[in-house]
């Protein structure tokens, strides 16, 4: 009968598991013919065939237990009661179970239950330990389920994502404020139809949360669309890929694992330039303006600017391939305390560079060139030691940089080094002026590590 209300056409998981166990156990369906087929559709959890064979005719359905049962009318209470008991039992084991009826006499709509077909689908072999790694990087896992309860629940504790389970039709009745409330704080929503998954990642986001959705079928499709990021698993349907933000191509789910670890080195390398670009300005206006203002002069010329500017782009080009680690936790951008931890930074090397002028004018003895040279020189170095700086919020020497990263900054260092010792384009300094702001920059740019470790500690960043 559950084959009956099959039909391979139709490209349905279910319909196919049941007709070829049906052709497995030797079931011959050969006298049958199909006059009508209605295919599962989750608004009303259930197929319908109506059969011709053997000189009689009737309707034969196959769904959702609790869909099945309330269209037989005629099942008494004892035997539904008997019904509810086997389904709960299998649900318990884990088991997805399909209720098969059909009907009696010439009266289709008079059905009788046949029996059950219980299905085993169960988790995927790395489902565990992926839904673990996910709450290691901060992320809640919540399922929704259109099975039952009980097997939710017997899934959920499979998996590891939690044993709080609620139905989504406890839910009716109450305001968004309070649905949103029990989403939150439940792990698992059973007993759910297509489109409340819309209106579930609708409410998670009323209360502030960013919402990734995974699903692979039409239905999930508004869903897919409303999270912020919609991810369509492997074998989806071409509706679900277009609506999703990122499409998995291997079976599975581990490469979510992937696209957050790398999402995250990517949100580091962008706060890396955010920071270095900020601090670079503070600390090259600041420099102007304090020669401006204390010594009435430029301190650096026009072509020392366009110098370091040259010799910044390549350093920082090439934090695009740092080597950086992923956090783990979400980040999330936060423009003043970002701005605030750069202007301190940006300042402590407004005071590198008073301290270096000095140095310039008294020890030196440098003249105006010499003293553009030597402050450019400054800057450069400089520029090249804060990357290492800023690049970690940990201390700077708590990961490898790149390869690239340091193969530009020493190509960098060494030729302004070059560029300044040789007077090329630029008033000459000597090679002992040139290694002093070389080692007075290295020393005092990486000192700053630790007043930097505090900030960006105590911002968050």
């Amino acid at each position: 009968m559950g084959s009956l209300a099959s039909r391979e056409e139709s490209k349905d998981v279910i319909d196919l598991t049941v007709i070829e166990y049906a052709r497995a156990v030797g079931v011959d369906s050969t006298g049958y013919k199909q006059i009508s087929f209605t295919p599962f559709d989750p608004a009303i959890k259930r197929s319908e065939a109506i059969i011709e064979g053997k000189g009689e005719r009737f309707k034969v359905a196959k769904g959702a237990p609790q869909i099945i049962m309330s269209m037989c009318s005629r099942m008494n209470e004892e035997t539904r009661a008997e019904a509810n008991k086997t389904v709960q039992e299998l649900s318990q084991k884990g088991y997805r179970t399909l209720a098969v009826a059909r009907s009696e006499g010439n009266d289709l709509n008079n059905l009788r239950l046949v029996g059950f077909l219980p299905l085993a689908d169960p988790p995927r072999p790395d489902s565990r330990s992926v839904i673990e790694e996910l709450k290691t990087l901060g992320v809640k896992p919540k399922m929704l389920t259109g099975d039952n309860i009980a097997i939710a629940e017997e899934i959920a504790h499979q998996v590891s994502i939690g044993s709080k389970i609620c139905r989504m039709p406890d839910l009716e009745g109450l305001n968004e404020t309070e649905q949103a409330r029990i989403l939150e704080e439940y792990d698992g929503i059973a007993e759910i139809y297509p489109e409340d998954k819309y209106r579930i990642v609708k409410l998670l986001q009323s209360q502030g949360h960013m919402v990734g959705m995974t699903g692979d079928g039409i239905n999930d499709s508004p869903a897919l669309k409303q999270a912020e990021v919609g991810i369509a698993v492997a074998n989806s349907a071409d509706v679900a890929k277009a609506s999703a933000s990122i499409v998995l191509t291997e079976l599975g789910t581990r490469q979510i694992i992937d696209a957050i670890k790398t999402s995250r080195q990517i949100y580091q390398r962008m706060l890396t330039w955010v920071i270095n670009k900020v601090t670079k300005v503070i600390q090259f206006v600041g420099l102007l303006v304090l020669g401006f203002l204390w010594l009435h002069e430029v301190l650096v010329s026009v072509l020392g600017m366009v110098l370091v500017v040259f010799a910044n782009d390549f350093v920082t080009m090439s934090l695009a391939t740092d080597n950086v680690k992923h956090t783990s936790n979400p980040n999330v951008w936060n423009v003043k305390n970002i701005t605030l931890a750069s202007l301190v930074i940006g300042l402590l090397l407004v005071v590198e560079g008073a301290i270096a002028i000095l140095i310039g004018m008294n020890y030196f003895h440098l003249g105006l060139g010499a003293l553009q040279s030597f402050v450019m020189l400054m800057l450069v170095f400089t520029s090249q030691f804060r990357v290492y700086l800023v690049r970690e919020r940990r201390h700077w020497w708590s990961s490898r940089p790149g390869r690239e990263l340091l193969i530009v900054s020493v190509a960098t260092i060494g030729g302004f080094a070059l560029l300044a010792v040789y007077s090329v384009i630029i008033p000459p300094l000597t090679l002992y002026q040139v290694l002093f702001i070389l080692g007075f920059s290295a020393l005092f740019t990486l000192s700053l590590d630790f007043p930097k470790y505090y900030v960006f500690r105590k911002l968050g960043l």
